[in-house]
């Protein structure tokens, strides 16, 4: 899939060619050859189809002008010294790998494409320095192009599978960035990148790097803090904008969103090694659904509808309880009643709702709470606050699988919850339910580190948690005389 250039970028190497370079004095100064300026001005401010002949017809030159080899160094180090002469250069070599195909084979079938690239990404700290940001555009054409002559062979080469990860590092620096046009360089870079399976995988393996920052894009378009409260996603009542508006979340782009969708949806062809993960680091299922409901374009609803069904269709028995306890059938029913004209998004829309009908076909209430606390992150949901749920299924809860849910709760408990103090209230209000509902397994709970944490939870700064700890810890009172 094509998309049109980074316009930060093209707006940079517009700047950049249009400057004037004195090119005699960095010949006189050495930082250039006699026979690399004459290469250089072959090609230079001519037309493109003059280049791409004088290029075709000396391949070796240029590839060697670039590159090196034979004792010879490449004109990028050559000039390193000089800052816009390197910048000039790797503006006009980027023009030259993006024209001219046969230059671009020529490089990569050198024992060390990258070799003279690599440096210059960590030559700035500075995400703004046109160096780095410059080679990662070069960079990326030539990984990219490694990437689809690869497709038929199982293993990226040696240089490319060492370059590729030095390259993602780098993108993730411009994605964390606060400004949208090198999130877009960043995002744009990656979707050129994640074209085989290899690619996909070095990236997930990056992720701390390389998906965190993609997660709070989508966050803020979601209208959710990173540090503000998540269980609005489960509830589908997280504050935005009108969806008619260019932004959503206040601050993000349609078209950085439309990218960031672009990527997601190519990293989730790997749903299989991906979607549990994004799920319990990121709750993803939610967070898309919540994208879903506010999408503005058919073309960012076609990529939100189809990474959904490639996720859940590869998980279905952890990501189904996900997107029923997220809303997602009734989501569903809203979109077909739109005027929806991409044959695609419809097919997939009716296999998600296949999906999930099946599932909700049998699922009992007992499903409906276990799927929520093996996802990690309760909300008030109708089990909770059921007496006859709690009669029923205490027992249950607390027997099945070796005493799966209990230790969940126990694990849920134990974290800080800073962003959602709300996951705390409730998962002291399911330990005094099971306390009054099965008595005689309280020592089992308090072995489990419930008991210690619901009192120390009395003295929580959040008034709900302290509540819901104080009538748990009163179930325990209620029976501290028994013998």
């Amino acid at each position: 899939m094509s998309l049109d250039p980074p316009t930060y970028l093209s707006s940079l190497q517009n700047n950049i060619r249009a400057r004037y370079i004195p090119w005699d004095g960095a010949v006189r100064a050495a930082h250039i050859t006699d026979a690399d300026l004459k290469k250089i001005k072959s090609v230079d401010k001519v037309r493109r189809e003059q280049r791409k002949q004088t290029v075709e017809g000396n391949l070796g030159d240029y590839a060697g002008l670039l590159l090196g080899g034979n004792d010879r160094k490449s004109v990028l180090e050559t000039a390193g010294k000089r800052a816009d002469v390197v910048q000039y250069i790797l503006v006009l070599a980027g023009d030259m790998v993006d024209d001219i195909p046969a230059l671009t084979t020529a490089l990569l079938s050198h024992p060390n494409p990258y070799a003279p690239f690599l440096p210059l990404l960590s030559q700035s700290s500075n995400p703004e320095d046109p160096v780095p940001l410059l080679t990662s555009s070069i960079l990326t054409s030539l990984i990219s192009s490694a990437l689809t002559t690869s497709t038929k062979s199982t293993n990226l080469s040696l240089e490319t599978s060492k370059a590729l990860p030095k390259l993602y590092s780098y993108l993730s620096g411009l994605a964390k960035s606060s400004d949208s046009g090198l999130q877009d360089i960043a995002v744009q870079a990656y979707s050129a990148l994640l074209r085989t399976k290899n690619a996909r995988e070095l990236f997930w393996n990056q992720q701390a790097e390389t998906v965190v920052p993609l997660i709070e894009i989508l966050r803020t378009a979601a209208g959710v803090g990173n540090n503000g409260e998540t269980s609005t996603l489960w509830s589908g009542n997280a504050s935005t904008r009108s969806m008619n508006e260019a932004s959503l979340g206040g601050t993000v782009g349609l078209q950085l969103l439309y990218h960031v969708l672009l990527v997601l949806w190519q990293l989730s062809f790997e749903g299989a090694l991906v979607g549990d993960g994004l799920e319990q680091a990121y709750e993803i299922i939610p967070l898309l659904i919540q994208l879903l409901r506010l999408s503005p374009k058919e073309k960012t609803t076609r990529l939100l509808v189809s990474t959904l069904v490639n996720l859940i269709s590869a998980n279905k028995s952890s990501l189904l309880p996900a997107a029923a306890l997220a809303r997602l059938p009734s989501l569903l029913g809203n979109l077909s009643g739109r005027h929806l004209t991409d044959p695609d998004l419809c097919e997939d829309l009716e296999t998600l709702k296949e999906m999930l009908e099946e599932y909700t076909k049998t699922r009992t209430t007992f499903d409906q709470y276990a799927a929520e606390v093996r996802t990690g992150h309760l909300h008030w949901s109708p089990p909770h606050r059921n007496p006859t749920f709690w009669h029923e299924n205490a027992r249950r809860i607390l027997g099945e699988n070796q005493g799966e849910l209990p230790k969940k709760l126990a694990e849920i408990m134990g974290k800080s919850w800073d962003g959602d103090k709300q996951v705390l209230a409730i998962a002291c209000n399911d330990v005094g339910c099971l306390v009054k509902a099965v008595p005689e397994r309280r020592d089992y709970l308090e072995k489990l580190g419930l008991k210690g944490r619901v009192m120390a939870l009395m003295t929580d700064s959040d008034e709900a948690v302290r509540w819901e700890s104080l009538r748990a810890v009163g179930e325990w009172l209620r029976y501290s005389f028994d013998g």
